[in-house]
C-alpha cells in the first residue's frame, strides 16, 4: 500500500526543498511574469508528477493539481498541468475537464498556459461537446485565453485520419482562427500560424484555401509560419 502524502502541501513542500533561488531569478527574468519562481527543470516537475500520479487516486489528483495551480507559483502550477496530462483518464472525469477549464479565464504567460491547454486538449477530444464552452473564450478580454482556444484545439489539426465529425471541428476552428486575423497581438498571430502550419502537414489544400481567403490580413511572420510546410 502506497503511504505518500499526496495532499497540496506537502507536494508544495516537496517542490520548495528543490528551490534553486539563483535559477529562479534568471527564470523570473525570462518568463517576465509577476508570480514565484522556485528554479526547478523540467526533469525535476516530470519525476515528482510522475510519482504523484501513481500514488494518488483520480480524485486525490484532482485535488492535488487544483491545490498546486492556486498557489501562483510557476513550477506548482506547470505540476498541476502536467498531472492532468493524459489521453486516457478512465473513466473520463468531468472534474477533470472543468477544473482545466477555469484555470482558462486566469491564464497567463505561453509556458504554464500551453502545458494545461495540452492537458486540455486531450480532454476535448475525447468530449468534443465541451468545444461549446471554449468557443466562448475566442471573445475573452484575456488574450491567452483567447489564444488558448486555438492551442487546445490542435489535435485536430494534426490528424492525420479525420473522421467526418473531426472535420467538422476542424472546419469550426478555422473560423475562429480567421475571427482572430485582425487581432494584432504577436501571440494571437503566431497561435493562427501555428494551427495552419499543422494542419498543413495532413491538409495542405485546405491550408492553402484558408490562406488565399484569410492570409492577406495576416501579419507577414504568421503568414510565413502558416506556410513553413508548403511549397511556394
Amino acid at each position: 500500500m502506497n503511504e505518500q502524502d499526496v495532499s497540496p502541501d506537502a507536494a508544495l513542500a516537496t517542490l520548495n526543498a528543490l528551490a534553486d533561488p539563483v535559477r529562479a531569478e534568471e527564470m523570473r527574468a525570462y518568463h517576465k511574469i509577476d508570480r514565484p519562481y522556485l528554479g526547478l527543470s523540467n526533469p525535476q516537475i516530470d519525476e515528482l508528477v510522475k510519482g504523484w500520479r501513481v500514488a494518488a487516486t483520480l480524485d486525490e489528483r484532482v485535488a492535488l493539481a487544483a491545490g498546486l495551480w492556486d498557489s501562483g507559483i510557476h513550477e506548482a502550477m506547470l505540476a498541476a498541468a502536467k498531472l492532468l496530462a493524459q489521453a486516457r483518464i478512465r473513466p473520463d472525469d468531468t472534474a477533470v475537464w472543468e477544473l482545466i477549464a477555469s484555470w482558462a479565464e486566469g491564464f497567463e504567460g505561453w509556458a504554464v498556459s500551453d502545458f494545461a491547454s495540452s492537458a486540455g486538449g486531450r480532454r476535448l477530444v475525447v468530449d468534443p461537446s465541451r468545444l461549446d464552452g471554449v468557443e466562448g473564450w475566442t471573445a475573452s478580454p484575456n488574450m491567452w485565453t483567447r489564444r488558448a482556444a486555438l492551442v487546445m484545439t490542435l489535435p485536430w489539426a494534426r490528424m492525420p485520419n479525420p473522421k467526418p465529425e473531426d472535420l467538422a471541428v476542424r472546419e469550426r476552428v478555422l473560423g475562429w482562427a480567421a475571427g482572430y486575423v485582425t487581432d494584432r497581438d504577436w501571440f494571437i498571430q503566431k497561435a493562427v500560424g501555428w494551427w495552419l502550419r499543422d494542419l498543413s502537414k495532413h491538409d495542405p489544400e485546405r491550408t492553402r484555401s484558408w490562406m488565399a481567403e484569410h492570409g492577406a490580413g495576416l501579419k507577414s511572420f504568421a503568414r510565413k509560419e502558416a506556410l513553413r510546410h508548403l511549397p511556394g
